[in-house]
C-alpha cells in the first residue's frame, strides 16, 4: 500500500509518500501555485496514477482551540475537490505545528533560511504522512 502525503499552504503543495509497504514517509517535491487548486487536482492525480498510490493524507490545520479557521475550511474543499477527480480513500490528518516542527529540524541541521523555504513543505508533508502512518499502525 502506498500513500501520498499533502501539505496544502497558501502558495504551495508539500509532497511526500510512502515507501511501498507504507511504513516509511519520505519528501517527494514542493509545488508552487497562485490558488490555482484546479491545476493541483490535475497534478495530484497524474502523481496518484504515476507513483500508484492507494490513499492520500491531506493535513488538516486546525486552530489551537480545535475549532476550524479560514486555513481548515480551504483544505476540506480542496479535499471535495480531489474527491471528486480521484477515486481513492483521502484522510485527514492534524497538522498543528507541523511546519514549526518541519522548520526546527532543519534550523538543528544548519539548513541555510533559504534553503529551508525551498524544502520546509514538503517536509511538513513527511511529518504529517508519518503521524497518519504511525498511528495506523497501532
Amino acid at each position: 500500500m502506498r500513500y501520498l502525503g499533502l501539505d496544502l499552504g497558501s502558495r504551495t503543495l508539500g509532497i511526500a509518500v510512502s515507501d511501498k509497504t507504507g511504513l516509511i514517509a519520505t519528501s517527494y517535491k514542493t509545488i508552487r501555485h497562485n490558488e490555482e487548486y484546479d491545476k493541483l487536482v490535475n497534478i495530484v492525480n497524474d502523481l496518484v496514477d504515476e507513483l500508484e498510490i492507494d490513499t492520500i493524507v491531506l493535513g488538516f490545520p486546525k486552530n489551537m482551540n480545535n475549532t476550524i479557521g479560514f486555513k481548515g475550511e480551504l483544505s476540506l474543499s480542496f479535499k471535495k475537490m480531489l474527491e471528486n477527480k480521484i477515486k481513492i480513500p483521502i484522510y485527514l490528518e492534524d497538522e498543528r505545528l507541523t511546519t514549526v516542527t518541519a522548520n526546527n529540524v532543519l534550523i538543528s541541521g544548519n539548513v541555510s533560511r533559504k534553503k529551508r523555504k525551498k524544502v520546509v513543505d514538503s517536509l511538513a508533508a513527511t511529518i504529517i504522512l508519518q503521524s497518519y502512518l504511525d498511528r495506523r499502525d497501532k
